[in-house]
């Protein structure tokens, strides 16, 4: 004798999709920090690192991007080899690039805030491209707000040696934000409704 029982609805099926967008934004960075070149002169290396950082703050607005780039780097801390090159633990976050990882989590929020301008997300395809430019430029501004002086702090310089030091991947930088737009535009990394 079958019984039937009624589906109950445990989490929102936003939150759901939420949710799965802020691990696969948090693999995505993972991925692309494995794609890293030292760069001679320049103390840190050269990663792919900030795109997360910008897809996810564009694509999953403020909380929720903000959400993928802290479960990133929740699981290196806790040991997964998700940061440049393979490395891992909560000791790189004592290193030079520490400030690099945090910015990158204030990065996608400030991101999200700017483009979205509220908590919950728009679709992209309402945010116009200048403010796409704005959300990207206004994240990388904070990504290297935090990292310079971490590194200085770190490394025993002045903040300025560190700027000077870190201006060879300012341009490659704002190069990544052409690409993110268009990566974006094109809809290669759009989620579906």
């Amino acid at each position: 004798m079958a019984q039937e029982y009624e589906s109950v609805d445990l989490v929102a099926d936003d939150t759901v999709r939420s949710l799965a967008g802020a691990a696969i934004m948090a693999a995505l960075t993972a991925a692309l920090a494995q794609l890293s070149i030292p760069l001679p002169g320049v103390t840190v290396t050269f990663s792919l690192q900030p795109f997360g950082s910008f897809f996810a703050g564009l694509l999953l607005g403020p909380v929720w991007g903000g959400f993928a780039m802290a479960l990133y780097l929740a699981a290196g801390a806790a040991g997964a080899p998700v940061f440049s090159n393979g490395a891992a633990g909560i000791g790189h976050f004592g290193g030079k690039t520490g400030g690099f990882l945090v910015g990158f989590l204030l990065g996608a929020v400030v991101t999200g805030a700017v483009a979205h301008r509220r908590v919950v997300p728009r679709r992209v395809s309402e945010i116009s491209v200048p403010v796409q430019l704005l959300a990207l430029f206004a994240g990388l501004t904070v990504i290297y707000a935090v990292g310079v002086p971490w590194l200085a702090e770190v490394l025993g310089i002045s903040v300025v040696t560190a700027a000077v030091a870190m201006a060879p991947l300012v341009a490659l930088d704002v190069v990544k934000v052409g690409i993110t737009i268009g990566v974006v535009e094109g809809g290669h990394l759009a989620i579906r409704e």
